[in-house]
């Protein structure tokens, strides 16, 4: 039976990959993260707040691959996470923003609501995921959540 601190290990190196792709896409392509920035939040400041938040996810996802700085990386991904939702749900309740983001990727259709709604509820077992990576042992309970959110949610964002 493989043993549980080998599948925690083989998610890391999946997650880490994944933020550094999402990433580097901030920097590659901003468009659809610039569409999706919250009005609340100061037009001149969204540029420079895409390309930070793909430095961190780049940054932190980097971390997470190094036991000495996991923990760090796995808070400072727990935090980025934290502070980017905001942005989902502007995509969720903003018509404007969900035709922008279709556009930005190429879409001639706004994504629809319940789209956007679908994308909410991965934040949860990305950061569980994540504050996972910042225990040392966990419980086996724990762990076996962790595994099993880990599934859908690599399905779920490999084929968006």
């Amino acid at each position: 039976m493989i043993r549980i601190n080998y599948i925690k290990l083989f998610t890391i190196y999946i997650f880490s990959l994944l933020y550094l792709i999402i990433g580097i896409k901030h920097f590659q392509d901003p468009g659809p993260f610039l569409s999706i920035m919250p009005k609340i939040i100061p037009e001149y400041s969204h540029k420079f707040l895409v390309y930070l938040s793909g430095f961190f996810e780049i940054y932190f996802g980097i971390l997470i691959l190094f036991k000495e700085e996991r923990k760090f990386g796995s808070w400072g991904l727990i935090a980025l996470l934290i502070c980017v939702f905001p942005a989902n749900l502007y995509l969720l309740f903003s018509e404007a923003a969900r035709e922008s983001f279709s556009l930005s990727i190429g879409n001639s259709e706004p994504i629809r609501q319940i789209d956007a709604l679908i994308r909410i509820p991965f934040q949860i077992p990305l950061i569980l995921c994540a504050y996972w990576y910042t225990i040392e042992n966990p419980k086996k309970w724990f762990s076996y959540v962790c595994i099993v959110l880990f599934i859908p949610t690599i399905y779920y964002f490999i084929t968006l």
